[in-house]
């Protein structure tokens, strides 16, 4: 697996554990978008790794997809959020 270039921006709180999930669970960056993109979330490459450097905002609609994506409890994406 790839190993992060930058340090994690500060614009979300869930960033960093989105990665570290979909890490665990093995799944390919591209591969997740995909999934997003099925399951209704209109996201791009960019701005889905923006995301994950928490570099941008996090929409409701996208911690909800993602959390249903990576079939895990929403607040475990907020696990250890620190403001």
């Amino acid at each position: 697996m790839k190993t992060r270039k930058h340090v994690y921006g500060d614009s979300n709180l869930i960033g960093k554990n989105v990665e570290q999930i979909r890490k665990a669970k093995q799944i390919k960056q591209k591969d997740f978008i995909a999934q997003l993109q099925v399951a209704g979330l209109n996201i791009n490459p960019t701005s889905y790794s923006k995301l994950e450097g928490q570099i941008r905002v996090a929409t409701d609609k996208e911690i909800l997809v993602i959390a249903r994506v990576l079939q895990v409890d929403i607040n475990e994406l907020f696990k250890n959020a620190t403001l």
